[in-house]
């Protein structure tokens, strides 16, 4: 269930990718942090830096999340927007098909791969001491970046009915398709730069910045639509596309240019491609394991859109809605994650495998507690949640029922999306190439590919969900017994009793709100009830089953939030 810009409650994702930040310069550094390195140490004591250095991360980490769920919430705004349009028809389908370009060009460029790849090596040039290291990197780095992405968005737009017909074969209005895929392609090179300044801003130790992008690439969406589709149809939805990749550079270029500069952007092509000074080159050997789990992992929502393709109108709407609400308790259970992956990156790095492991063993469990609460809430209340969300305009009764209908078979892999999410975090943490967690991808996309093929003709839209949940879940399956033998020595028989106990307990939640949810009035009235109902039953059912992990997350809420203070 990855999505690029409808990823953008996950996709956003906070704080430092596989290396602790900095602290920052300027006016930082006059506080008495060193330039280069952590907090000095005072009288041989180590405590002192590593506390301040955790309220940095804790800090950053609530900003970044707070900025999450306000993109989160603009996100299901836009997608509100365009059901109330559009409803589930063919112009939303055709839009959905040309938004497949973003979505893959946001888990490179903005997520996964840049991250993973840029924010070391802007934290070695910061390390280096050298006041001009940072500005090599760019004036070696930035220019071919660019030239390379406007190549691609120039290709994307001339081979733009190519891409439909591979995307979407036998598709009703692909002209449509096509025009709309032509003003999407724009974001391969704004999704680029976007994603190469919050490479560079969080290596700098600014967080804030680089945690609104989506928030501005939702807004430039709504205000587009809104203000165009009267005249332009569906096509000023995928033009709000274009104007958020826009917008997203523009909320991070004054931190860039106080930060690093301009002038390094703007270094000629014909520069040597030479890292400054203790700055690694980024090698095939580094590059190749991180894109092509990327892209195996957004390549799911290819294989979905490819098989409703010949479906009737508006059933790759259906799935999106479908996707977009199911995903919102995945989101929020990774951000513990999160904030507690610089944890885990440091022990690594310090060779203290057993400190990775007690982290990564509760991160898992806590996690799996936070998204199967959300799941048993989404199986329980779907209608009513789709009726509140989009029944309006021209989404109507039979477009609610049907995206119900597949949310629910959706929801049975939020489990395996929330643990290919954590667990790809310690793979990537050691600063080693590794090609496991790509295989495992691989896999788990080669099952969601067969079973789709089976399932789509008996089944329709609700065989291909499905398909995604059997396929993820089994990539969960091999990345949860990789980890132990590769990385850290997780306790896998362990975990697995610990969320087992949390799927009887999600169970009992699940049962007790299909039962009383047609009890209960209209359908905010139930979801007001369910909102106290399934926690309740969902907590209780955990204690009972021995699970404390259920417990401890309003403790482990009330840490962080005293840390923060």
């Amino acid at each position: 269930m990855p999505g690029g810009p409808g990823r953008e409650a996950a996709g956003a994702e906070p704080a430092a990718e596989g290396t602790a930040p900095p602290p920052a310069r300027g006016r930082h550094a006059r506080r008495g942090a060193p330039a280069g390195g952590p907090p000095a140490r005072r009288g041989g004591e180590e405590g002192g830096g590593g506390a301040r250095l955790g309220r940095v991360l804790v800090r950053a980490a609530a900003v970044t999340g707070a900025l999450t769920v306000a993109g989160a919430v603009l996100g299901l705004l836009r997608d509100q927007t365009i059901a109330h349009l559009f409803g589930a028809s063919a112009e939303s389908d055709a839009f959905l098909i040309a938004w497949t370009v973003p979505e893959m060009a946001s888990t490179l460029l903005i997520e996964d791969a840049m991250a993973l790849l840029l924010v070391p090596a802007f934290s070695h040039a910061l390390a280096a001491r050298d006041p001009g290291a940072v500005r090599a990197l760019v004036s070696a780095t930035f220019p071919r970046l660019f030239a390379v992405l406007t190549c691609v968005a120039v290709a994307l737009m001339a081979g733009a009915p190519l891409v439909v017909r591979l995307l979407a074969p036998g598709f009703d209005d692909p002209e449509l398709a096509v025009e709309c895929t032509r003003l999407t392609a724009l974001t391969v090179l704004t999704f680029g730069v976007t994603g190469y300044c919050s490479a560079a801003l969080r290596a700098h130790g600014s967080f804030l910045q680089p945690a609104a992008v989506y928030s501005a690439y939702n807004v430039g969406i709504i205000g587009v639509t809104l203000a165009l589709h009267q005249w332009w149809g569906v096509r000023a939805a995928a033009a709000g596309v274009a104007a958020g990749g826009v917008l997203m550079i523009l909320v991070q270029l004054p931190a860039f240019a106080r930060n690093i500069g301009l002038r390094p952007l703007l270094a000629p092509l014909r520069a040597p491609l030479r890292a400054p000074a203790g700055v690694p080159l980024l090698g095939a050997a580094v590059l190749a394991p991180v894109v092509l789990f990327a892209v195996s992992r957004q390549s799911q929502v290819l294989v979905e859109r490819f098989l409703a393709a010949p479906l009737p109108a508006g059933a790759i709407s259906h799935l999106n809605y479908a996707q977009k609400v199911a995903q919102m308790p995945m989101v929020l259970s990774l951000m513990v994650c999160t904030v507690t992956f610089p944890v885990v990156a440091r022990a690594m790095a310090e060779g203290d495998r057993e400190r990775a492991r007690r982290r990564v063993e509760e991160d898992l469990a806590t996690a799996g507690a936070l998204v199967l609460l959300g799941t048993a809430f989404v199986i329980g209340y779907a209608p009513g949640i789709i009726e509140v969300l989009f029944q309006r305009g021209a989404f109507d009764a039979q477009d609610t029922a049907t995206t119900a209908a597949v949310m629910r078979v959706y929801a049975a892999g939020l489990l395996g999306h929330c643990l290919v999410g954590a667990l790809g975090r310690p793979f990537f943490s050691s600063g080693r190439p590794t090609w496991y967690p790509a295989a495992a991808m691989a896999a788990g996309l080669a099952v969601t590919v067969a079973a789709g093929a089976a399932a789509v003709g008996p089944y329709g839209v609700h065989g291909i969900a499905a398909a995604n949940a059997a396929g993820i879940t089994a990539t969960a399956v091999l990345l949860l017994h990789g980890l132990g033998s590769r990385v850290v020595a997780i306790e896998v028989r362990a975990i697995g009793v610990r969320i087992a106990r949390l799927l009887l307990a999600a169970a009992a939640a699940v049962t007790a709100a299909l039962l009383t949810a047609p009890l209960t009035g209209g359908p905010v009235l139930s979801l007001a009830a369910g909102a106290l109902l399934v926690p309740a039953v969902f907590l209780g059912a955990a204690r009972a089953l021995g699970a404390p992990e259920a417990l401890h997350l309003l403790a482990l809420v009330r840490r962080r939030l005293r840390h923060d203070h």
